[in-house]
């Protein structure tokens, strides 16, 4: 079988070996500190050139064979680490490269913020009944809408570029309307020139 396969999206420093990605959980799972998606704790490890997505999953399998993570009773795609996971991540930690354990926590914490945007900041997309797709944007401060908006979009793959290129920046959306609304073009240039510089 071609080793190409097994390290393609592998990032260099990234982990090889299930022990080490095993270590790896439960260094995350320490450092959050509560139940996670073990799908996306495999997506986050995968997806920023760790490790291999199949040895995670692997890792995953045999650190709730040996009780040192588990799946909650709540929901059973969340998992939580025990006290046996706990001392993994305190004793081996180490081990890991500083740059792999910073870009690790940096994932989930950039995640956790997106799963936090999302729900204060709702959109849902909607057929439109003389075809194409409305996209409605809201943006809240946890309590109340501060605004609301719908863009019609000929397709769903405009649809769904619109939400995600939203979710990137909403409070960037919300300055750029409110510029506009009240007149305010020193406040508008300076959101538009940020925009552009990123």
């Amino acid at each position: 079988m071609d080793f190409e396969a097994f390290t393609a999206g592998l990032e260099p420093g990234g982990l090889r070996n299930t022990r080490d990605i095993g270590i790896l959980i439960c260094y995350m799972l320490t450092r959050i500190n509560k139940p996670f998606s073990s799908e996306e704790l495999v997506q986050i490890i995968h997806l920023n050139g760790m490790a291999n997505f199949f040895d995670t999953m692997a890792s995953v399998t045999e650190l709730i064979k040996c009780n040192n993570i588990r799946k909650t009773d709540e929901n059973t795609n969340l998992i939580e680490i025990t006290d046996n996971g706990r001392l993994i991540s305190q004793q081996l930690s180490s081990e890991l490269s500083l740059s792999v354990r910073q870009k690790a926590i940096a994932a989930i914490m950039k995640l956790t913020e997106r799963k936090q945007i999302e729900k204060e900041n709702p959109v849902n997309i909607s057929k439109n009944e003389n075809g194409g797709f409305d996209v409605n944007i809201r943006i809240t401060d946890g309590l109340r809408d501060l605004m609301s908006l719908t863009i019609f979009v000929p397709n769903l793959t405009d649809a769904n570029a619109v939400k995600n290129k939203f979710y990137d920046n909403p409070q960037r959306l919300y300055s750029i309307m409110l510029a506009a609304v009240t007149g305010d073009n020193k406040m508008l240039e300076e959101e538009i020139e940020e925009n552009e510089n990123e």
